[in-house]
C-alpha cells in the first residue's frame, strides 16, 4: 500500500477517496478526466477521507491548482503530507503552498520566488535540493528576498537559482554539504566587490552559470576559489572577448586548473568584433587544464587561428580528453587538414567526439600508406566544412576511423549538405561491404 502512493502526480487520486467526489473522478472508467469548478469545498469529514493516504506519500508533482480550492476548509499553516521527501511545483498554487511543506523535505522545485520564501525555507531545515526556475525575468526586491531567504538553508548539497547577492554566497561557502551551484537569470545589480572577502568553496564540484553578460560570473570567480571543482559551464547572452579572457585568468586561478574535467562556454551573440590583439588564441588559454575530460567553446572568436599545430598542442596538453567540441559561429576559412587530424588524434586514444571546422578539401593524407585506425571516435561533426573528392573523404573516415557510421554536418548551404550526404552514403556501403565481407570469410572458414 505504501508504494502505490508513494509517488503522486496530483492530488486528483487522494480526492478520488472521497465519497462524494469519486464517482465524479472516475466516471465512465476514464481516469482523472475531471474538472472541479463548481463543486463545493471538502467538508471536515471529507477531509479526513482525503488524508487517508497522504502520510503514505513521498513524491508529488503539482501540475496544476484548479483543484486547491477544495481545500479551503483546511486551517492555515496546515500541512498535509508529514512524510513528503520531494515536491516539484509546475505551477505555483496560489494561497496554497503551505499544504506541501514538511520538515522532512529534502527536495523542492519551485516556479517562482514566493513573498513566502523565508517562511517556506525556514520550515524545510532538512532540504537538500533547491530549484527556484522562474520562467521570466526577476525583480530587485525579489532577487533580494531569495538571496536572504538562501542563507535559512543549512544543509543544501545542490542549489539552482537566479543571482544571488554577495552575502547568499559567502553562507554557501560555509556549507560542507554543498557541491553543486547552478545560477541561471537576468543579472540585476553587479556584485560589490570592494565589500566582498575572499572566499573558499571547499567542496563544490559543480559550477553553472546562465547569464546575460560574464561580468557576474567574472566577480564569482576572482573572488572566490573552488579547489574540488571538476564541471564550470557558462551560457552568455554576450560574451565579448576582453569578457572572455578575464573569464578565461579567473577559472585557471586558485588550483581549479589543476581539478577541472568538464569545461562549456557558449555564446551565440555574432555581434561580437575580433580581438585586436592577433596573438590571442583562445584555446591556448586552457591548455594548462591537463585534467579535461570534456571542453566545449561555442562563442565568437574561439576557433580563431586553430590550425593543425596548435590542435596537435591542445590534444598534448589533454591526455584524459573524451569530448572536443570547437564551434565558433564566426565562419572562417578552415585550417585543419586530415593530416592534421590524425596527427592529434594520435595523442587522444580516449576521444569519442570531436566538433571542428575542417579543409576537406585539401586531401594531404593517403589511407592505404597509413596503419594508424582511431577505434573510439564515434562522433564526427565537421560543422560547415567544404568537401571536393566524395569518395576519397568517405575512403579516409572508414578505414582511419572505422566506430564513425556517420559525418555530422552543418546546415550553410545547400551544396554542402549534399556533398556530406553522399559521404555518409559511401560509409554506409563500405561498412555493409565489410560486414558481408566478413561474413563470406567466416562460412568459407567454416567448411
Amino acid at each position: 500500500m505504501d508504494l502505490l502512493w508513494a509517488d503522486m502526480y496530483g492530488i486528483v487520486p487522494l480526492l478520488g477517496c472521497v465519497t462524494r467526489l469519486h464517482p465524479m473522478i472516475y466516471h465512465h472508467a476514464g481516469r482523472y478526466t475531471w474538472y472541479s469548478e463548481g463543486i463545493n469545498p471538502l467538508c471536515e469529514h471529507e477531509v479526513r477521507q482525503f488524508l487517508r493516504h497522504a502520510h503514505r506519500v513521498r513524491s508529488l508533482q503539482i501540475p496544476f491548482d484548479n483543484h486547491f480550492h477544495l481545500l479551503s476548509v483546511l486551517p492555515i499553516k496546515t500541512s498535509l503530507f508529514p512524510r513528503l521527501l520531494s515536491l516539484s511545483m509546475v505551477l505555483h498554487p496560489t494561497g496554497y503552498l503551505h499544504f506541501f511543506l514538511s520538515p522532512t523535505l529534502r527536495r523542492c522545485f519551485l516556479p517562482i520566488i514566493d513573498p513566502d520564501l523565508k517562511s517556506i525555507l525556514a520550515c524545510c531545515v532538512v532540504l537538500e535540493d533547491l530549484t527556484i526556475k522562474v520562467p521570466c525575468q526577476s525583480t530587485s526586491d525579489e532577487l533580494s528576498l531569495l538571496s536572504d531567504s538562501i542563507r535559512l538553508c543549512k544543509r543544501l548539497v545542490t542549489l539552482y537559482c537566479p543571482p544571488l547577492d554577495w552575502a547568499a554566497w559567502k553562507h554557501l561557502s560555509n556549507l560542507p554539504t554543498l557541491l553543486s551551484v547552478a545560477i541561471c537569470g537576468e543579472v540585476m545589480c553587479p556584485l560589490d566587490t570592494d565589500n566582498f572577502v575572499f572566499t573558499r568553496f571547499l567542496n563544490i564540484t559543480a559550477l553553472s552559470f546562465h547569464v546575460n553578460t560574464a561580468s557576474y560570473v567574472i566577480a564569482v570567480m576572482r573572488n572566490s576559489a573552488f579547489p574540488s571543482l571538476k564541471e564550470f559551464k557558462m551560457i552568455a547572452r554576450v560574451l565579448p572577448w576582453e569578457d572572455a579572457e578575464q573569464l578565461f585568468h579567473a577559472l585557471s586561478q586558485y588550483t581549479a586548473c589543476q581539478t577541472l574535467e568538464h569545461i562549456d562556454i557558449l555564446s551565440r551573440d555574432q555581434g561580437v568584433p575580433e580581438p585586436s590583439d592577433r596573438s590571442l588564441t583562445p584555446i591556448t588559454q586552457f591548455l594548462g587544464f591537463t585534467q579535461l575530460r570534456t571542453l566545449q567553446l561555442a562563442f565568437p572568436h574561439c576557433c580563431i587561428r586553430l590550425d593543425n599545430h596548435l590542435l596537435l598542442k591542445a590534444t598534448s596538453s589533454w591526455p584524459h580528453i573524451r569530448s572536443l567540441k570547437l564551434e565558433d559561429p564566426h565562419l572562417r576559412p578552415p585550417s585543419i587538414t586530415f593530416c592534421g587530424l590524425f596527427t592529434a588524434l594520435r595523442q587522444s586514444p580516449h576521444l569519442h567526439t570531436l566538433h571542428v571546422l575542417m579543409d576537406a578539401v585539401h586531401i594531404d593524407i593517403d589511407p592505404q600508406a597509413e596503419s594508424f585506425q582511431h577505434t573510439s571516435l564515434r562522433t564526427l561533426d565537421v560543422r560547415s566544412s567544404h568537401i571536393a573528392d566524395r569518395e576519397a573523404v568517405a575512403h579516409i573516415i572508414s578505414s582511419m576511423l572505422p566506430s564513425v557510421e556517420s559525418v555530422i554536418y552543418g546546415y550553410s548551404g545547400h551544396h554542402i549538405r549534399y556533398a556530406w550526404q553522399e559521404v555518409n552514403k559511401r560509409l554506409k556501403s563500405f561498412k555493409s561491404s565489410a560486414v558481408l565481407g566478413r561474413r563470406i570469410t567466416g562460412a568459407t572458414a567454416g567448411c
